[in-house]
């Protein structure tokens, strides 16, 4: 059943053409049967039947054409004395078409004035010439419009219903777009955090490692303890680069951090002592400072500050000299947290930090500067008088 119902829904015209052929079979029947006059037929109708039927036929494929074809056969039928017959229900379905159809409107209320018209037409045409009056008259000229009226009420709101119906697909069909392209912008952000998390594993702790071997390879010979230091710390810190990474791709698999021994937590403040211990264990003098009362503070703040120390600390082993020292001190407010990181060294070149970063690919600077604005904190960053880089960032405990 319903591939036969999809089966006319695809053929429209062939639909209306059996019906119009079956209403040309009952006109012709009524017109052999009327009789206008002892042994005379009505055949000089037949003209007006014929468009008729064919406006039926192709009225979806041309309703504006078959439209006037059904004016001009309704007129002609008036104009030759044909009375009411089978034949007319063809104008019900043209008007109803016309109304339903996605046409201009004035085409649409002229079909209707049309419509109401045919009953007064009628009624002045055959009611004068058989001198008939009176209110009967009237009130068939009422009640013969009303058929008229309704095809086109029915119509119209058929229409209405189409043009609403349409509304939600595009409206439904916008909403996906609009959901799409929010999925989208949610992806690229996501890797774009993902892409600073694995920045901050690289290179803080790769850097380490180059540290590290560097001081082996120098020291094997002469001072095999040290040596075996350094290649345990590369080893520590080697295994907490994989755990964060490890860490990082778990999310992107699962889309949710897995409790597990591959996966860690989260760095915070707390941790910033640990990180500082592991930069001094990697050869840089580090001095740690902690002011006012440390307390809790919300994930995003934490873990912003635990990265913008790391890549301060990763930046001055990079660019700060041999004998840089470096300090970090955190200030707790009553509203936020401030982080402030210095080095004695040479400190980055005033045209990278200018231009976003201090990394060597211009990325440092630029993922501190939008972690900031993530936590809607502010970050002030370049070269300290006399020598030597400095990072000073405010970070809410709310954001702005």
């Amino acid at each position: 059943m319903q591939r036969l119902y999809d089966f006319l829904r695809r053929h429209p015209t062939g639909v209306d053409s059996f019906w119009a052929v079956l209403l040309f079979g009952f006109s012709m029947a009524a017109v052999a049967s009327s009789q206008s006059g002892p042994g005379s037929h009505n055949l000089i109708v037949v003209p007006g039947v014929v468009a008729l039927c064919t406006a039926v036929a192709l009225r979806r494929k041309h309703t504006v054409p078959m439209f006037w074809l059904a004016v001009a056969a309704g007129l002609y039928q008036l104009a030759v004395g044909g009375e009411v017959n089978a034949y007319d229900f063809a104008m019900l379905v043209v008007l109803f078409t016309v109304a339903a159809a996605d046409v201009p409107r004035w085409l649409s209320r002229t079909a209707l004035g049309w419509g109401l018209l045919a009953s007064p037409l009628y009624f002045l045409r055959f009611g004068v010439d058989k001198g008939e009056s009176g209110t009967g008259e009237v009130f068939f000229v009422l009640f013969m419009a009303i058929p008229f009226a309704l095809a086109w009420v029915m119509g119209d709101s058929l229409r209405t219903r189409r043009a609403y119906y349409a509304q939600l697909v595009e409206r439904n069909q916008r909403l996906e777009n609009e959901r799409a392209a929010q999925a989208k912008v949610a992806v690229a952000a996501e890797r774009a955090r993902i892409a600073r998390e694995l920045h901050d594993v690289v290179a803080h702790n790769v850097s380490v490692m180059v540290v590290q071997a560097d001081g082996a390879a120098y020291v094997m010979d002469v001072a095999p303890e040290q040596a075996k230091e350094a290649l345990q710390t590369i080893s520590a810190t080697g295994r907490l680069a994989l755990a964060e990474m490890r860490r990082l791709l778990g999310v992107l698999r699962t889309g949710e951090p897995q409790e597990s021994e591959d996966y860690v937590p989260q760095p915070d403040v707390e941790q910033i002592e640990v990180l500082v211990e592991q930069v001094r264990a990697a050869g840089l003098t580090v001095d740690f400072e902690v002011e006012g009362a440390p307390r809790k503070l919300p994930s995003g703040v934490e873990l912003t500050a635990y990265r913008i120390v790391q890549e301060a600390l990763t930046n001055t082993r990079k660019h700060g000299g041999p004998e840089a020292r470096a300090s970090v001190r955190l200030v707790y407010f009553d509203d936020g947290l401030g982080l402030l990181v210095e080095d004695d060294g040479r400190g980055a070149a005033h045209e990278l930090y200018e231009d976003g970063g201090a990394d060597g690919a211009g990325h440092g600077l630029i993922g501190m500067r939008e972690r900031i604005g993530m936590v809607g904190g502010t970050l002030d960053a370049g070269p300290r008088p006399g020598g030597g880089f400095r990072i000073s960032a405010l970070l809410p405990l709310k954001k702005r």
